[in-house]
């Protein structure tokens, strides 16, 4: 028996002790768990889901035994990181948040051995998200083969340029270095306190998200030619920004969250889904979404990329703090996200699909990085009763 975070009653998250240990499959793994991350997604679909379903998408643990039929070359006691379907009604156990979880084996990565367990719990949906968007979406040229640490474009090349809004999430810093070495001028929004962060991650041109003109003055610095944009925050007020500072001839955006176009007949808009990875149909939010095997086979290749610039000390992972807590440490931490508890963090990622928050377990205890209030409330957050709406 293992303990799991699931949905309870309808839009209540609690921890269950007797949890059934998930049964292998013939293409996953058994992955005793060591470190999570929390995503926005998680407390929105627990909200959301039937009772019963295990809650979690983000993992990074130890391979305890391997399915028949997988065909990667993976050991048992090898480190790796991933993302499941978590608050799935069709397999309940798939969530990330218990002590041992079932894990698609083409989805998972061995951990590089510059990276910590915390730090690669923070990459699964991030990943994803970020090829699915800048790569599947809006149609980067992928990054080279071979990165130079000084590149020297040239003088006559004209800049390409993209917005990538809310460069202080998680996806954010990882969008803006991908896009980097993809050869684009970066521009990107955030508070001025997590301007440095940007600069370290290769941001060209930061912008406050706060200051009204600074959709104009994105336009003017881009000479008119910003046509392409992702939005981690991906809500009407960032999409109509977003729109302001587009090129007047239009271009593409993308966003994390459906239902938040640009208001602008001249603009693609489009979002992405980071389930949609692993090629199976599935239920989100009542709809039956077909199978895209292309996703599937697309998502294997770039998480192979992704994860070599990683073990390269090309991409530096999200900021990440570690403090005590338990295992319920996790429904607090859903809870946090979803009060807007996290904004204190010094990288401020409360937004995007990946966020700051990750929770570290071993032997039952429970780290979590973020904004943590007192000890005494996060081991006494046994439940916690999720009300209101998205």
């Amino acid at each position: 028996m293992v303990q799991a975070v699931v949905v309870s009653a309808p839009a209540v998250l609690s921890i269950e002790n007797d949890r059934p240990m998930p049964t292998l499959r013939d293409n996953s793994l058994l992955v005793k768990v060591v470190s999570v991350g929390l995503n926005p997604t998680d407390w929105k679909n627990g909200l959301r889901s039937q009772p019963g379903v295990t809650v979690g998408c983000d993992y990074a643990g130890i391979i305890e035994a391997i399915g028949p039929a997988v065909q990667k070359p993976f050991r048992v006691g090898d480190r790796v990181f991933g993302s499941v379907h978590g608050c799935n009604p069709e397999q309940p156990s798939d969530g990330a948040f218990a002590e041992h979880i079932i894990a698609r084996a083409d989805l998972a990565t061995v951990i590089p051995e510059n990276l910590t367990f915390q730090q690669a719990a923070t990459l699964g949906v991030s990943l994803v998200t970020i090829g699915q968007s800048l790569y599947q979406t809006l149609r980067l040229p992928p990054p080279p083969p071979t990165i130079h640490p000084e590149p020297t474009p040239s003088a006559s090349a004209p800049a390409q340029y993209i917005l990538i809004y809310g460069g202080s999430t998680s996806v954010g810093t990882l969008a803006i270095q991908f896009a980097k070495l993809s050869g684009y001028t970066v521009l990107t929004t955030c508070s001025p306190q997590h301007e440095s962060l940007l600069r370290t991650r290769g941001a060209d041109h930061i912008y406050s998200y706060h200051d009204t003109s600074t959709p104009q003055r994105i336009r003017s610095a881009t000479a008119d030619q910003l046509t392409l944009v992702l939005d981690t925050i991906s809500t009407p007020e960032t999409a109509s920004f977003c729109g302001n500072a587009m090129s007047s001839h239009g271009g593409d955006y993308t966003a994390l969250l459906p239902g938040s176009p640009v208001p602008r007949e001249d603009v693609r808009s489009r979002w992405t889904l980071a389930y949609t990875a692993g090629g199976y149909e599935f239920l989100f939010h009542g709809k039956r979404m077909p199978a895209c095997p292309e996703d599937r086979d697309f998502t294997v290749e770039w998480l192979a990329t992704a994860t070599r610039f990683l073990a390269e000390g090309v991409i530096v992972p999200h900021p990440v703090r570690v403090g005590d807590g338990g295992l319920n440490g996790v429904v607090n931490g859903l809870h946090a996200l979803r009060e807007g508890m996290v904004r204190g963090c010094p990288w401020g990622v409360l937004f995007g699909l990946a966020s700051c928050w990750g929770v570290w377990l071993s032997d039952r205890r429970v780290g979590i990085w973020g904004v943590l209030p007192t000890q005494r409330w996060v081991n006494g957050m046994l439940q916690i009763l999720m009300m209101g709406g998205v």
